[in-house]
């Protein structure tokens, strides 16, 4: 496809996913804040749990939770799916334009792992499958009756998909793969679990018969699991544009610590709705401090020492010309590119020196350039562009 309709395409599909993105989130915000706002007053219907007043845009609102369910079906009753599906249906769309399409450059690392395109989508795939999978036997499980050992469990549930990304894929590819799977897990809990286990209390209804509680419980479960990991897979899903992130061998650590943090901060913003006291939650702030520190401190760039042999402008710009230039060029030579990727072109001695800090950071310090070392740039070629970059004045 020609590179400019290729943007457009990466472009809409990646507005399309902020928009529904957002529907989806609110609604999970809302509801879990709604949820914390019930009260039980002296007059309320029969079988209700709760209600809530809420005043928003000039207008007051008079909310009913019921325990289990109404005595009899509204005529109308709307549904929060579509926002779920469509969030992942446009994600889905993004991986295979970004990773997919171009997996020689963002999905495979031949130092990693030498994969030809159509092993890395498969491997793709069948993770993200078999991740859904081995979640939701967890949660079916023994595991899934105790809170703590079943958050503990999918925390390492993905924390060792992280690890094994990081052994098939490359920095980037593995970075995004892990908010893919958490994205598909949360996704799947609504297509697979929560909508069905209302359409199952609908149909008991319908047949005359009290509907299950136990559907609504465990909805509320996957509930919780995706409002929980909402904050960490957002920030998984921007990281492709911070090479810190992955850029090195322990980006696995970084993503517990962004599910830690994340996590933290979520509950302590859960517990605000709900009105506890400080000193029942106030615990979870220094936690998310510790582990967002913790993230910067293991993704500090460590400090390179200047000197050896001193590099020349010839050898640096023949390191250029190998493994830059390809791409950084007002002619790319690179399929994916019609003109250097944000203008920064990297053909003369002039221009490297003008971009040095850039170059340094996302080649020598991050690692993420050349796109997937497509070009087999060595630790050698980056330790004298880092020489080079150091001795400038």
């Amino acid at each position: 496809m020609d590179v400019f309709l290729s943007d457009w395409l990466n472009l809409l599909l990646r507005w399309a996913h902020m928009v529904v993105g957002i529907g989806w989130i609110g609604t999970s915000f809302y509801f879990m804040a709604l949820d914390y706002t019930l009260t039980k007053r002296e007059r309320m219907n029969p079988g209700v749990m709760g209600t809530s007043w809420q005043v928003h845009g000039g207008g007051f609102y008079h909310v009913e939770k019921y325990t289990v369910a109404p005595p009899t079906l509204p005529d109308l009753l709307h549904w929060f799916k579509w926002e779920a599906y469509l969030t992942w249906a446009t994600g889905l769309g993004l991986l295979v334009v970004q990773y997919y399409w171009h997996a020689e450059a963002y999905l495979i690392d031949p130092g990693v792992m030498p994969l030809t395109q159509w092993e890395a989508i498969v491997i793709s795939v069948g993770s993200l499958t078999a991740g859904w999978f081995i979640y939701d036997g967890i949660c079916r499980s023994k595991i899934g009756d105790n809170t703590v050992l079943l958050a503990l469990t999918v925390f390492a549930l993905i924390l060792i998909s992280a690890v094994l990304y990081t052994q098939v894929f490359s920095g980037r590819g593995a970075f995004i793969h892990v908010g893919a799977l958490v994205g598909s897990i949360m996704a799947a809990n609504v297509f697979a679990v929560i909508i069905p286990n209302q359409k199952k209390m609908i149909a008991q209804m319908i047949a005359g018969e009290t509907p299950e509680a136990r559907f609504g419980a465990i909805g509320k479960q996957r509930s919780i699991h995706n409002n929980y990991l909402t904050l960490p897979v957002l920030l998984m899903m921007v990281s492709q544009h911070y090479p810190f992130l992955f850029g090195h061998p322990q980006s696995w650590l970084v993503v517990a610590l962004i599910l830690l943090s994340g996590g933290f901060i979520r509950h302590i913003l859960n517990r605000l709705d709900a009105g506890d006291t400080w000193d029942g939650y106030g615990w979870a702030l220094p936690a998310a401090a510790m582990a967002l520190i913790a993230a910067i401190y293991v993704t500090a760039p460590q400090a390179r020492s200047a000197g050896g042999v001193a590099v020349t402008d010839n050898e640096v710009l023949a390191i250029s010309s190998r493994h830059c230039t390809v791409c950084h060029a007002r002619d790319p030579a690179h399929p994916a590119f019609k003109e250097a990727p944000k203008n920064v072109a990297l053909e003369t001695v002039p221009e490297l020196r003008r971009w040095a800090k850039l170059v340094y950071a996302q080649t020598v310090q991050n690692r993420a350039m050349p796109l997937g070392n497509q070009t087999g740039m060595t630790d050698e070629e980056r330790e004298k562009l880092g020489r080079w970059i150091n001795g400038l004045k």
